[in-house]
């Protein structure tokens, strides 16, 4: 177990000072119960009875819903978990042959590209060339495609998605799944093509897709007029989680120096104020995000995406912590009190498209990889460290 350092007893008083109505977060708790999740899912990766709704979704081995918790993994590696995961993500890579999911046009099949990309960096280039090939093979192919077709979503039934929005990212999850592994691709080939697609393409569907009066983005254009029973325009926590969350993985994939990194900055700033207006009382973030008071139904999986992106804003001096605290602390302590003790996580929305109920027992691999995410923020918020340049 770390040993309590004066920096670290500090920061718990900071803590509680700023969250009077809760106790301090502390890295020791931070570790233990994140460690206990990655260990839970990752034995519980061959048999998929537990998970309620989409069960075919969660058992494909390069789809979404592996890729998101795998990369909330590999983000937990990285700080807390100290390399003991990286057998089980070059495993990931290994036993998928570093193939992207079927539709390797489909931003949904690119997110596993991340876990892919992320393993590199320690490899010979000689190596790198062929578990690169996959990947950079399908991301040529998208931009000889070179689609341009409307964004107005219209579902794919063909498997093919001529002429429908799939081929670009339309829907507001996609942000989230393929920006950051385009970028990164660009970051280890030095090729600029793949970053600048992924900024084209991701200012577009921000452009279609962002209410710029709520400063946050509709699933996808079926919800433009629609309303809740409340009256309020339905804005889906996990979909506005999953942008919050890419946007970090988007941004720190950029040169320090690229034009992009102040505007996609600015943009993730707009969208932090804007969480922390609409949470609910208890600290997490409703299903429908405008109906935080009408119906405050508690929801992991976007309430972690939510966590991990402030906690990551404060931890690198881009918002200010005194604006922010009590939604982190709070936020991160509603979420963590949902992880069992067994170390499953509970409360995340199915697999869907839009607000929705959820039950106390309902869980799911990207609820696993966003609480790892958030973790993997909270590590450094609950030591006190100094922002991360």
């Amino acid at each position: 177990m770390p040993t309590i350092t004066l920096t670290a007893l500090l920061a718990s008083v900071i803590l509680t000072l700023g969250c009077s109505h809760t106790p301090a977060v502390t890295t020791d708790d931070v570790q233990a119960h994140a460690d206990r999740l990655a260990r839970w899912q990752l034995a519980h990766m061959d048999d998929f009875s537990y998970i309620r709704t989409f069960r075919d979704h969660t058992a494909q081995p390069e789809g979404w819903v592996q890729a998101a918790f795998y990369i909330g993994l590999n983000r937990w590696d990285n700080t807390g978990g100290n390399g003991r995961y990286r057998d089980a993500l070059q495993q990931k890579a290994q036993s998928n042959r570093w193939q992207l999911g079927p539709l390797y046009w489909h931003a949904d099949d690119q997110a596993i590209a991340q876990v892919y990309l992320a393993q590199l960096d320690s490899h010979t280039a000689a190596h790198q060339a062929q578990q690169l090939a996959p990947t950079q093979a399908a991301f040529d192919k998208v931009l000889a495609y070179n689609a341009d077709n409307t964004l107005e979503f219209i579902r794919d039934t063909t498997g093919q998605a001529e002429g429908t929005c799939q081929r670009r990212w339309c829907w507001s999850d996609a942000l989230f799944m393929a920006p950051p592994a385009w970028a990164a691709l660009s970051r280890i080939t030095q090729d600029p093509q793949y970053l600048e697609y992924a900024l084209r393409e991701f200012w577009a569907t921000t452009d279609y897709l962002f209410d710029t009066t709520k400063h946050l983005y509709y699933r996808d254009s079926r919800f433009f007029e629609r309303r809740s029973e409340y009256g309020n325009k339905i804005f889906w926590s996990r979909g506005n989680g999953w942008v919050f969350a890419g946007l970090p993985l988007l941004i720190e994939q950029l040169p320090e120096t690229h034009p992009a990194r102040a505007t996609l900055i600015a943009h993730y700033r707009k969208m932090a104020y804007a969480f922390k207006a609409i949470q609910t009382q208890e600290g997490l973030w409703a299903p429908s995000l405008l109906d935080h008071s009408n119906d405050p139904l508690p929801e992991t999986s976007g309430s972690g995406f939510v966590v991990f992106g402030l906690a990551w804003g404060v931890n690198r001096g881009l918002l200010p912590s005194a604006d922010f605290n009590t939604a982190i602390v709070s936020g991160w302590q509603a979420i963590d009190k949902r992880l069992t003790p067994e170390g499953w996580l509970g409360w995340v929305q199915q697999v869907g498209y839009a607000p929705d109920k959820v039950h106390a027992d309902d869980t799911q691999l990207y609820g696993s990889g966003a609480y790892l995410l958030a973790a993997s923020e909270m590590l450094d918020y609950a030591g006190g460290k100094a922002p991360v340049k």
